[in-house]
C-alpha cells in the first residue's frame, strides 16, 4: 500500500508553529513499541470475533522495522459489514487466528502495544489467545486517546480521525487494519514528540498482575437476549439470568460456561431480576439464597438445571446499535509535525451554564506552581470561580501560569519562559474576583469553554446526548515511576435505586466487574492517571436512578499523597462540565460527582466528599455484600 503524499503547511491565516522535524524524533528506548488495530464483528471481546489485524513494529526514529498484518477467518457472522466491508466472502480464504497466532505473538512479544482505545485491541487480541490455549505476549499497552487526553490538544474530540486531522495527517482507507495501523503510527510519533517536548511521562499501563479487594468468581459476559423474566413450569428460555449459590458438582465456571453458551444470562449475585437460583442445598442459607427467598425467587439443584437445560427456548434478540470501533487516517513519517497546537478543527463551544453568563477567565488553563498544598487548594478554588480551569500537568492547552511562593524555583518555569506563557500572581487573581480587572492579554479571548464547576455545583446534561464519559485524571507523576513508587488508585460507580444502595453486586462496577449489561455502564483504565467510566443513560434500567462514582487509594496513602483530581465529563462532541477536585487530605476514598435523575433530566453534580476508611467501608455504604462462603 502507497504512502500518502507530504502535507501542504499550514496556510497564512494559521497561527505560527514551531515546526521539527519527526526524522530527528526518538521514541523513549525502554519500550519496544508495537502499534496494533483490528477490526471485529462486534463490541464484547468474549462474543465476538477479530476479523483483521495488523501490527506495526516502530524503531527509535519512528519508522516501522517490522510489519505484519492479515485478514482472519472466525466462522461466524462478521457483524457490521458497512463498517469495516469485511464479508464472509472476503473472510472465507483467510486463515484462523490459531494459524497466525505463532507469527503475530512473535512481533508482539516483550513489545509494548500501542492503539487507539487500547483496552479494545487489547482485549480481542488476548481473548483471541486464550482461545488458542496460550496468553497475550504484550504485557504493556499505551492508550493514544489516553495519551491525547494527558496532552490536552485542542481538539472537539478524541477520534482517531479528528487527532489525524489535528496533526495534518491523511487518511487513506478507514477501517483498513494495515492502513489504521500505519495512520496511528503516525499520530503516536506525533503525540509521543509533543509528549518529551512538555516532559510529561508517557500513559504506558502494566496489563498483568492487577490486584482487586472484591474478586469476580464468574466473569461476566454479556448476554444478547432479553430477560423474559422469572422461570416456569414452562422451562428455561434464553437471556433469563442465573446465579449459582454454593458448592457445585461441576465446576462452576465450566457451569457458568454451559449456561452463556445456552443463551443464558449468568449472573454473580442476586437481585429483583434474577430469573432461578442454582443451589444444590439452600438450607445452608447463604446470602444469595436468603436474597432468593425474600423475594421470591425460584430455587433449583444442578440436576433440575441439567434436565432443563435439555429444552432451553429460544428468546428475543436485544436490539442492538452499531458502534464504529475506530475511524483512522495516514501521511508519511518525514512530515514535520507542529509541536505547539494547530488552528482548531471546529470552531471553539458557544455555549455556556445555563442562565449564566461567560465568567471572565472562561476559556483559560492555568497551571499553578509553588505555594503549599493549601495555598493550591484556596487558589484553584478561586480560578474556578472566575472560569478558568485548574491544570494539573503542564500540557499543550495550558494558556496561563499562576506564580505562587517558591514557584520561579520549580522546574517546569524555563518551558513556561520558552512558550512564552504569561505568568500570574496573587494580584491578578484578587483583582479580577474583586473588581472585575481582566489581564490585558486575556481581553481578546472570545472563546467559550464547558463550563468549570465549584464543589457542589450542578447542571444539567444536554438532552441531545444520552453517551457520556466521566474522564477522570491525575498529576502524570503520581500514576506510577520506574522506581515503583506509585499510587495505586481505583475509580469505581454504583448503580443506585431511590433508596441509594446497589439493587446487587453486580451493580458495582469495578476493576474486576467493570462490564454492565452489555456495556451501559463500562469502566476502562487507560493510563497510569487516566481511567473512564463510559454511561449510556438510555439503556440504564428504569429503576436506576443515580450512579455514583468514587476513587479509592489502596493501602496507607491518601488525597493528601495524590493532590488534586480532574473530572471531564465527555459526551461524542461536546464537553458537558469539568472540576478539579484538590481539598483531600487523609482521606483514602473519595465520592467525585454524581450523575442522576430529576424532572425527566440527568445532571451531574461535583461532589469531593471525602471519607478516611478503605474502599470495602465505602461500598458497604451502598450496598454491596460479599459473601465468602459463595
Amino acid at each position: 500500500m502507497s504512502h500518502a503524499p507530504g502535507c501542504s503547511p499550514a496556510g497564512d491565516d494559521e497561527p505560527e508553529a514551531t515546526v521539527i522535524d519527526t526524522r530527528t524524533t526518538t521514541l523513549p528506548r525502554e519500550h519496544r513499541w508495537v502499534v496494533v488495530d483490528v477490526e471485529t464483528s462486534g463490541l464484547r471481546p468474549n462474543a465476538h470475533r477479530v476479523l483483521s489485524v495488523a501490527a506495526l513494529v516502530l524503531g527509535e526514529d519512528g519508522t516501522v522495522e517490522r510489519e505484519f498484518s492479515t485478514l482472519v477467518n472466525p466462522d461466524c457472522d462478521p457483524g457490521p459489514v458497512h463498517v469495516h466491508n469485511l464479508t464472509r466472502e472476503r473472510l472465507a480464504g483467510a486463515p484462523r487466528f490459531e494459524d497466525i497466532s505463532r507469527d503475530l505473538a512473535d512481533i508482539l512479544d516483550g513489545g509494548t502495544l500501542v492503539a487507539h482505545n487500547a483496552t479494545f485491541d487489547y482485549g480481542f487480541l488476548d481473548a483471541e489467545f486464550r482461545r488458542t490455549g496460550t496468553s497475550m505476549p504484550a504485557q504493556q499497552r499505551l492508550c493514544t486517546m489516553a495519551l491525547s487526553r494527558r496532552l490536552e490538544l485542542d481538539v472537539p474530540n478524541f477520534r482517531l480521525a479528528t487527532l489525524a486531522q489535528h496533526w495534518r495527517v491523511q487518511q487513506l482507507q478507514e477501517h483498513d487494519a494495515y492502513d489504521d495501523a500505519r495512520v496511528l503510527s503516525e499520530v503516536f510519533v506525533h503525540s509521543a514528540a509533543l509528549a518529551d517536548s512538555l516532559q510529561l511521562p508517557l500513559p504506558v499501563v502494566n496489563c498483568r498482575g492487577r490486584k482487586s479487594v472484591h474478586p469476580d468468581p464468574v466473569p461476566r459476559v454479556a448476554c444478547d437476549w432479553q430477560n423474559p423474566g422469572r422461570l416456569t413450569d414452562s422451562g428455561l428460555v434464553q437471556g433469563m439470568k442465573i446465579v449459582v449459590s454454593g458448592s457445585t458438582t461441576t465446576p462452576r465456571l465450566t457451569l457458568a460456561s454451559r449456561l452463556t453458551d445456552a443463551g443464558l444470562d449468568v449472573m454473580n449475585q442476586v437481585s429483583r431480576q434474577t430469573s432461578v437460583l442454582v443451589c444444590n442445598d439452600p438450607f445452608v442459607q447463604t446470602g444469595k439464597v436468603r436474597k432468593a427467598m425474600a423475594l421470591d425467587i425460584p430455587i433449583i439443584d444442578e440436576p433440575q438445571l441439567e434436565r432443563l437445560l435439555a429444552g432451553v427456548r429460544p428468546g428475543v434478540p436485544k436490539v442492538a446499535a452499531v458502534i464504529d470501533v475506530v475511524p483512522q487516517p495516514g501521511t508519511p513519517l518525514e512530515t514535520p509535525i507542529v509541536l505547539e497546537q494547530p488552528a482548531p478543527i471546529v470552531p471553539p463551544q458557544t455555549w455556556a451554564l445555563a442562565g449564566q453568563k461567560p465568567k471572565l477567565w472562561s476559556g483559560r488553563r492555568v497551571l499553578l506552581l509553588g505555594g503549599s498544598h493549601l495555598d493550591g487548594v484556596l487558589m484553584r478554588s478561586r480560578i474556578t470561580q472566575l472560569g478558568a480551569r485548574p491544570a494539573l500537568n503542564f500540557t499543550a492547552a495550558v494558556t496561563d501560569v499562576l506564580v505562587l511562593d517558591g514557584g520561579h524555583d520549580d522546574k517546569r518555569m524555563p518551558r513556561v519562559t520558552a512558550r512564552q506563557l504569561p505568568v500570574l500572581t496573587r494580584d491578578d487573581v484578587d483583582a479580577a474576583l474583586d473588581r472585575g480587572v481582566v489581564p490585558p492579554h486575556m481581553r481578546l479571548e472570545a472563546q467559550l469553554s464547558a463550563p468549570v464547576l465549584s464543589r457542589g455545583e450542578v447542571i444539567d446534561l444536554p438532552s441531545k446526548n444520552t453517551s457520556w464519559a466521566v474522564n477522570v485524571a491525575w498529576k502524570a507523576e503520581a500514576g506510577g515511576s520506574d522506581d515503583g513508587d506509585q499510587l495505586d488508585v481505583d475509580i469505581v460507580a454504583f448503580l443506585l435505586g431511590d433508596d441509594g444502595k446497589v439493587d446487587t453486586d453486580d451493580d458495582f462496577v469495578f476493576y474486576n466487574n467493570p462490564l454492565v449489561d452489555d456495556g451501559v455502564v463500562e469502566l476502562t483504565v487507560d493510563g497510569p492517571s487516566e481511567q473512564c467510566v463510559r454511561l449510556d443513560l438510555a439503556g440504564l434500567p428504569e429503576d436506576c436512578r443515580r450512579i455514583a462514582i468514587a476513587a479509592a487509594i489502596d493501602g496507607d496513602r491518601t488525597f493528601g499523597d495524590l493532590g488534586a483530581v480532574s473530572v471531564s465529563v465527555d459526551g461524542d462532541d461536546v464537553t458537558a462540565a469539568t472540576f478539579v477536585l484538590d481539598a483531600g487530605t487523609t482521606e483514602r476514598t473519595m465520592v467525585l460527582t454524581e450523575i442522576y435523575r430529576r424532572d425527566g433530566k440527568w445532571r451531574v453534580r461535583a461532589v469531593g466528599q471525602g471519607y478516611d476508611d478503605d474502599l470495602a467501608a465505602l461500598v458497604a455504604r451502598y450496598g454491596v455484600e460479599v459473601d465468602e462462603d459463595d
